[in-house]
């Protein structure tokens, strides 16, 4: 069953309070359209501010991307971040390889991306992990990527974290609808 615990506009509006109130400690983090746009080498504004605060308040986190070697280590450099490419999304693998390397436990973690047949799934496929869902910055207009936000729309949320429970998160039908 695919559970978003979180759901917010960006990456940037996830606070170390939020994280706290939900006994997240870690994050596993995707890239393309979740730090950035797709084949974009620059984090997206406030990005590093973001990263900068998050360490700060001792928040652990890695990249964990379907993307190649080439791809995901200029960028996760510039961020001072670990990263785990190829991580085979949805599935655990990528995301076992992570938290071994962060050391903690499940409870503790968080998926944080902006697809729902990879991020989302992939934190389903992940008992007790919880899930942040962030709309991506850019949607994508052709291609196999945008058939995919298609298919996502039922599935997306239809309100944003205000602070209360959002684990009864109800959906919205059309992808590009105004969220609340």
């Amino acid at each position: 069953m695919l559970k978003i615990d979180i759901a917010l506009k960006s990456i940037v509006d996830l606070t170390p309070d939020i994280l706290k109130e939900n006994g997240i400690k870690g994050l596993l983090l995707d890239l393309d359209n979740t730090l950035t746009t797709h084949d974009n080498p620059r984090p997206a504004d406030g990005v590093p501010e973001w990263i900068t605060s998050m360490k700060q308040n001792g928040i652990k986190m890695m990249i964990v991307s379907n993307n190649h070697f080439e791809r995901v280590k200029p960028f996760a450099e510039k961020l001072g971040l670990e990263f785990v490419c190829e991580g085979k999304k949805p599935l655990p693998d990528g995301f076992n390889r992570a938290q071994k390397l962060m050391e903690l436990p499940s409870e503790n973690l968080a998926v944080v991306g902006d697809q729902i047949y990879t991020d989302v799934l992939g934190a389903a496929l992940k008992p007790r992990v919880k899930c942040v869902y962030v709309f991506p910055i850019e949607f994508e207009k052709k291609g196999f990527l945008a058939f995919k936000r298609k298919i996502e729309g039922p599935f997306l949320p239809k309100k944003l974290y205000d602070g209360k429970s959002s684990a009864n998160l109800t959906y919205k039908s059309r992808i590009r609808r105004k969220i609340t």
